[in-house]
């Protein structure tokens, strides 16, 4: 049987709450494997009248927060006709009531603990077209990240939409209005980038166009337009690595 949340939290945060609050079941479940922030399976053998019972959970990042879509599989050990007719009869219907419940609890909980971590969001601003596509990159020029090449953007303020945070930062940082468009993907962050616990916070990634303004290097040491072959030519800071696949694949896509 397989269900599908919304959680407004980003993939740490869900995924931890998630561990936090368990399964709805009344027996316990053992971990069979954990990949965090991205998927965890659960099982539980024979006993108590139970067969077999299997919970997979898969956690992604989306533009509204994270999907989490769970599976759950059981198997009662009786002969198929009976097992088929007690599954219509009770077990479905138990087990739809029971995780209904357990999601709706778990969405507010993660929604209100993603209020208390700090979350950051950068932009990947492009520019041209099919023939020639290039993205607005940008050099730190201090700290201890100070010549290392970023994405533009910076820390969401309590309470602030993530996409209101990624307009107001570039209109900050660069002096430009731009739209967030697609949604490129999120990464876990340690807690000397966001502050926090590490591997609490995340950064999120749009593309985003540019309506009004010519950038302006007000906070960084220097931008630079880079095409797709440009990207692997420079030094980026550890959290916006994993992004260029995405950010290369907007630029090269037909």
């Amino acid at each position: 049987m397989s269900f599908t949340t919304v959680v407004a939290a980003p993939l740490t945060v869900a995924f931890d709450v998630a561990r936090a609050l368990g399964r709805p079941w009344p027996f316990p479940l053992e971990e069979v494997e954990s990949v965090r922030p991205v998927s965890d399976l659960y099982a539980a053998g024979p006993g108590r009248g139970r067969r077999r019972l299997v919970h997979a959970r898969r956690f992604t990042a989306t533009a509204d927060g994270t999907v989490v879509d769970e599976q759950v599989d059981w198997d009662t050990g009786l002969p198929r006709l009976l097992a088929g007719l007690l599954d219509r009869a009770v077990l479905r219907r138990r087990v739809r009531r029971s995780m209904r419940r357990h999601l709706d609890g778990y969405a507010a909980v993660a929604e209100l603990r993603a209020r208390d971590v700090v979350q950051v969001v950068g932009a990947a601003i492009v520019r041209g077209d099919a023939a020639g596509r290039e993205v607005l990159v940008a050099q730190r020029g201090s700290g201890p990240l100070a010549g290392l090449w970023e994405f533009p953007g910076g820390k969401v303020e309590p309470g602030e939409d993530h996409e209101a945070a990624l307009v107001r930062e570039c209109t900050e940082e660069l002096g430009v209005t731009v739209v967030p468009r697609e949604f490129l993907g999120e990464v876990p962050l340690d807690g000397a980038v966001a502050g926090g616990a590490p591997g609490t916070s995340t950064l999120r990634v749009w593309a985003a166009g540019l309506v009004a303004g010519e950038p302006v290097a007000h906070e960084h040491r220097d931008l630079r337009w880079v095409g797709a072959a440009g990207l692997g030519t420079l030094d980026w800071i550890a959290a916006d690595r994993p992004l260029l696949p995405a950010v290369r694949d907007l630029l090269t896509r037909p």
